[in-house]
């Protein structure tokens, strides 16, 4: 099955990056991105559950929509969720995961820990 993930991130040079990552790891992946919380919701409204993606990835800081905001609205849905952020608060990951996120990652700042991050995200899909 190939593997779906939905990013949400209002910086379009942070998903450009993690995008790259993600089919240099698996060239198959499909990728859709919005760009703030409520994209998100509407994304996973338009479509029905058997069309969602395997993974949700939520950028903490996002305009209209934080990620604690989105995953209060959608923790019921069987989705994996995650967080990427450049926040390393231990408030925000821990809201975050008591809201649902399956893991909080702090924003890589080179090429060996994103390649890390990426391969973490698709360990938690095929577990």
């Amino acid at each position: 099955m190939k593997i779906k993930f939905l990013l949400a991130d209002d910086d379009r040079d942070d998903q450009e990056i993690l995008i790259e990552a993600i089919l240099e790891e698996e060239p198959d992946t499909k990728i859709n991105t919005v760009f703030n919380g409520q994209q998100v919701l509407d994304y996973l409204a338009e479509r029905s559950p058997d069309n969602w993606p395997s993974l949700i990835i939520l950028d903490y800081k996002m305009p209209v929509m934080n990620a604690t905001e989105v995953l209060e609205k959608i923790q019921d849905i069987k989705v994996l969720k995650v967080v990427w952020s450049t926040s390393s608060q231990p408030e925000h990951m821990q809201i975050c995961r008591q809201l649902g996120a399956a893991e909080y990652f702090i924003k890589p700042n080179n090429r060996p820990e994103l390649k890390a991050m990426v391969q973490e995200l698709f360990r938690l899909c095929n577990r």
